[in-house]
């Protein structure tokens, strides 16, 4: 369950979560804006808790304060290999078939009591022609791969700053990076003609 203002997180609750829980709960503050949970998540990963009001100097979505990495570098470390190095936003691990990709941090949006993230829609009218792009479509290959499995897929957050009028995963303005410590498991949901990665619900 994601930090909501009926549910309080202390910093003994946080505690008793696993780090992926930790980290899933931490994705989660950070996309709804809930700087105290964001510290305190801070703090449980660091191995030293404290209270805090999250004033201490938590990271911003910018990802500027994070220790970043390349989105190549961060694939490789989840064991996939990019097709195309610089279209790619995704891929799947040849050991479990397990569907990888990668998502613009600032896009997360909060969703039906969890997170949620377009993953690709059509091109309507011109509207999103990064969908019909060679990295465009190769995403709606995944996404309906993710969509198939009974398992789910993994997500990677990118950091950097959007270019107006733009899809970030088509230009952006700049990349920061990708933030190795945080990995999101989500499931691929198919609304209409759009797919979205959904998660969150069970923390």
């Amino acid at each position: 369950m994601p930090p909501t203002r009926n549910l309080v997180w202390s910093k003994e609750r946080i505690e008793m979560l696993s780090k992926q829980e930790i980290q899933q709960l931490r994705a989660n503050a950070e996309s709804l804006g809930a700087q105290d949970v964001l510290a305190m998540c801070d703090a449980a990963l660091r191995g030293s808790p404290r209270s805090g009001s999250g004033k201490g100097g938590a990271p911003g979505k910018n990802g500027k304060a994070r220790r970043l990495i390349s989105r190549i570098r961060a694939f490789e470390a989840r064991g996939v290999y990019l097709q195309d190095q610089r279209t790619s936003w995704g891929g799947v691990r040849k050991s479990d078939g397990m569907v990888v990709m990668s998502l613009w941090a600032d896009a997360v949006k909060s969703r039906d009591g969890g997170c949620g993230y377009l993953l690709w829609a059509p091109n309507v009218e011109g509207s999103r022609p990064w969908s019909d792009s060679p990295g465009g479509r190769e995403r709606l290959k995944h996404c309906q791969t993710g969509l198939e499995r009974s398992s789910p897929s993994e997500g990677l957050l990118v950091f950097g700053e959007r270019l107006d009028g733009f899809l970030p995963e088509d230009k952006a303005r700049s990349v920061h990076g990708v933030d190795p410590e945080t990995v999101l498991h989500f499931k691929v949901e198919k609304h209409g003609e759009e797919y979205w990665a959904v998660w969150g619900k069970k923390l």
